[in-house]
């Protein structure tokens, strides 16, 4: 368990402190930089994608690249990876319409495709005068992100287990660094319902936090798993890849492509593909 202590402060840092950051930004801020946070979220995918593809499963098919059963095993964990996460995001909408009924009407779909209905800023008028529900809601976000996040945390420690050695450089902390970015939006998502539903601003900061602290057991499992052996490490980085594919293809480059409609975010996913491509080759 080389440096496991290091990994637990960088996973801390990009769960705890990257949601945390989030939850401020939620109770300190006017929400109107939809812009901003599209190219952020362009540019995290595109980073990711390069890391998933160019390192991670190239990584997980190494050790037995002419078995065909071994490349079917990465592949299927793979898609067992995405599914995961497609389920967690399944749950985390069935959870919010039962909480928040009217996201399902015609004026909400499915694909959020603004700010505001990112961070459920744009239900406030709706709860101006059921402060109890509003603050149930963001308790209800606080819950099911804090589930979110341990998979995410799984994809740090699985990435930190093929060169456990290796602390600030290499694939683990760019994949760091990017679920961290990714999750400023989600701590804004639960911060904002809690402050407008009569939590005070830093308690609501603090539990928005707190909802990060599952990426850190999610980032030990992963690399206690990736670190049994070469297939445990294969395994491990295939569930972490599909797991990052879901992330980018679907929350990641649909929230920013429709957050703001026009052909910058294509350009940032474009730049941070070929950023993480060449950062994984350095």
């Amino acid at each position: 368990m080389e440096n496991i202590g290091w990994i637990i402060l960088v996973t801390f840092i990009a769960g705890v402190v990257g949601t945390g950051i989030g939850g401020l930004i939620g109770v300190l801020t006017k929400r109107d930089s939809k812009k901003v946070v599209s190219l952020l979220l362009a540019f995290a995918g595109g980073v990711m994608l390069a890391v998933v593809c160019f390192d991670l499963l190239h990584e997980a098919i190494q050790p037995h690249s002419d078995n065909a059963g071994f490349i079917a095993l990465v592949i299927g964990c793979t898609i067992v990876g995405y599914l995961i996460v497609f389920g967690i995001n399944k749950l985390i909408d069935v959870r919010l319409k039962k909480e928040v009924p009217h996201t399902s009407d015609e004026d909400h779909p499915d694909v959020h495709d603004d700010l505001g209905e990112i961070i459920h800023a744009d239900h406030l008028e709706h709860h101006k005068k059921s402060d109890n529900r509003l603050f149930m809601a963001g308790l209800v976000m606080a819950v099911v992100i804090a589930l979110h996040n341990l998979p995410e945390g799984m994809v740090i420690g699985a990435t930190y287990a093929k060169n456990p050695s290796v602390i600030l450089g290499g694939s683990g902390i760019i994949v760091a660094i990017v679920i961290g970015l990714h999750n400023i939006p989600e701590g804004m998502a639960v911060s904002v319902p809690l402050v407008s539903g009569g939590t005070k601003k830093w308690k609501a900061a603090l539990y928005t936090a707190l909802s990060g602290f599952p990426t850190v057991i999610g980032a030990v499992i992963g690399f206690a798993v990736g670190g049994i052996n070469e297939v445990g490490l294969s395994v491990s980085l295939a569930l972490a890849s599909g797991a990052m594919l879901y992330v980018v293809f679907g929350e990641l480059l649909p929230e920013s492509i429709l957050m703001w409609k026009s052909k910058l975010p294509a350009f940032m996913i474009l730049f941070g593909l070929m950023l993480g491509f060449a950062l994984v080759l350095i």
